[in-house]
């Protein structure tokens, strides 16, 4: 379906959006290189973010893509006002190498808006988009996004300002409720109990027919689904292929390389996000750990596979920490992203673990822990912060441009040890 700048569509998405991290990242983007790919798990509101910058778009469906030319797409992408949006382009992988032809022919900056929800296969064919496309990446919304948060916190400022003054989230927020509802942008109307149905239809529709369009390769829907389920209670942990399978393994069997196949195609769907150790030089003999900790792209997924509840989380304290760990690293990499900054963790062969490194292009850096509950919960924090800082090579990286302790609730403020203390309900970009 081909629209202009008038069709309701994109009217209705100009008239009723709601300002995204992603698009000041889109403007930068589109002043730079003639395509820009806003990648991104399904329903995150890709179309949305690139519908509210398009000033034409093109929709496509499965059944649209497959009817596609070479010549037909090149006359559709050289036609309409732009930016012009293409929609879910994943859906016409052949459209790629005509967007870089007509990237060519028109030579300007902003000509194209792609989204997509899946990596395309490999081609030998497939050109890269080596300067000529550009990537934003988009997940569900963030705290701050979605109004759950006050934003008086920003992570861009504490890499550079001073100290943090006093706030407080302008209510105490129901973290349990935010969990379980996620940030897709069609479920923030709603409870965590009403959004949950939805999310587990997400998920079931993801096993039996997402997975497989990623590379045209048939894969067993409950072995799809049993690997979520295990992704889900080691959410937040480094469990390897073999500890996935064997969880697996007590419903069915399984073994590693199906785990391995299976964990590749969430990937390229932008489920399964890996959070890789710090690469960081020491000046103790500590060795660092080698292996990834594995989340989903939002929290509201790991209950919706478990089809867990409110009564069941805060039955189990432990399990209820890590998911809080899985919303607080979902909202931290779209405020990264802001500040061209990536996230690592930390965890060496002592014991000492820190949740989060968060590591901008100009090698300033800030460690995070995260706390869900209170009590001497910040203080225990504080302490592996200041043990981390104690270890690193600092002649090398430099000080930290901020010890932060991330909490569930309560105030922001700066202890005396230096450690800031910030609910996520205070966060920002």
């Amino acid at each position: 379906m081909v629209m202009d700048v008038d069709h309701p569509l994109l009217k209705a998405i100009r008239a009723s959006y709601r300002p995204r991290v992603a698009d000041s990242q889109l403007r930068r983007a589109l002043q730079s290189a003639p395509a820009v790919l806003i990648e991104g798990p399904r329903a995150c509101g890709k179309t949305w973010t690139g519908g509210h910058a398009a000033r034409s778009a093109v929709m496509l469906d499965a059944q649209e893509a497959a009817a596609l030319t070479s010549a037909m797409a090149r006359q559709m992408l050289l036609e309409g006002l732009k930016p012009k949006l293409l929609d879910e382009y994943h859906l016409a992988p052949d459209l790629w190498n005509p967007i870089r032809r007509a990237a060519d022919e028109l030579a300007q900056p902003g000509q194209f808006i792609l989204t997509g929800s899946a990596v395309p296969p490999d081609s030998a064919t497939r050109h890269t988009g080596a300067g000529r496309v550009r990537r934003v990446r988009m997940r569900p919304m963030s705290l701050a996004e979605s109004g759950e948060s006050t934003a008086q916190v920003s992570l861009g400022a504490l890499f550079d300002s001073g100290e943090v003054a006093a706030a407080a989230p302008a209510s105490e927020p129901d973290i349990f409720d935010l969990a379980c509802r996620g940030g897709w942008p069609a479920l923030v109307h709603l409870s965590g109990t009403e959004a949950q149905p939805a999310l587990r239809d997400y998920l079931d529709d993801l096993c039996r027919a997402d997975i497989d369009h990623v590379d045209a390769v048939r894969r067993d829907p409950t072995g799809v689904a049993r690997l979520l389920e295990s992704l889900s209670r080691n959410i937040a942990t480094s469990a390897s292929f073999r500890v996935l399978a064997d969880d697996m393994a007590q419903v069915r069997p399984a073994d590693s390389r199906t785990v391995a196949a299976y964990l590749s195609a969430l990937e390229r769907l932008f489920i399964v996000e890996n959070l890789t150790p710090w690469p960081v030089d020491l000046r103790s003999r500590a060795h660092l750990v080698s292996t990834p900790k594995r989340y989903l792209v939002d929290p509201s997924l790991a209950v919706a596979a478990l089809r867990s509840s409110r009564p069941r989380l805060l039955a189990d304290p432990r399990g209820f920490g890590n998911l809080f760990e899985a919303l607080v690293m979902r909202d931290l990499r779209v405020y990264a992203d802001a500040s061209d900054a990536r996230l690592f963790y930390y965890r060496d062969n002592t014991g000492l673990e820190v949740d989060a490194i968060i590591e901008r292009s100009d090698g300033r850096w800030i460690a995070a822990e995260i706390k869900l509950g209170g009590g001497d919960g910040p203080d225990k924090a504080a302490a592996a912060l200041l043990r981390l800082q104690g270890k690193v090579d600092l002649d090398k990286t430099g000080e930290p441009a901020r010890l932060l302790v991330i909490t569930a609730g309560g105030y922001a403020y700066e202890r005396s040890d230096g450690v800031t203390v910030a609910p996520i309900t205070t966060l920002g970009p």
